[in-house]
């Protein structure tokens, strides 16, 4: 029962970080400052947590959607938002792998993953032409 309410809510929870990108005045016009590395920073650590829990969440109800090759690991929590850091920031070692949906999961994130950085970029971009 906990799971169908937390699922929505982290889901949204995510959407909503994303979201941020295309609301104009979040970003400043500056191409570097700290403003924009905790900005930044700030919607990556939504993403990574968000999809951690979902991940933990599907676990949690007995639906598991990552494998650990060695299982040596038990420790669900960590492995949910560990993998989904190395999915997001592409780096896949291949030491947890997902399956049935996990790999579903897994596509939406890494999409995520590619995208957010240009996204970013574009928008200080459009946003520095419109102060100039």
């Amino acid at each position: 029962m906990v799971f169908f309410f937390l699922l929505p809510i982290v889901i949204f929870c995510i959407f909503m970080s994303l979201r941020t990108l295309f609301i104009p005045n979040t970003v400043k016009g500056k191409l570097v400052s700290i403003d924009n590395f905790l900005y930044l920073g700030s919607v990556y650590l939504t993403v990574i947590i968000g999809f951690g829990l979902i991940y933990l969440l599907f676990e949690l109800i007995g639906m598991s959607l990552l494998i650990e090759v060695n299982n040596q690991n038990k420790n669900i929590f960590e492995t949910s938002f560990y993998y989904s850091a190395m999915t997001l920031f592409s780096v896949g070692n291949g030491d947890v792998i997902p399956h049935g949906i996990g790999r579903i999961l897994t596509v939406t994130e890494a999409l995520i993953g590619y995208t957010l950085p240009a996204a970013f970029v574009a928008r200080v971009v459009f946003d520095r032409e419109k102060v100039s």
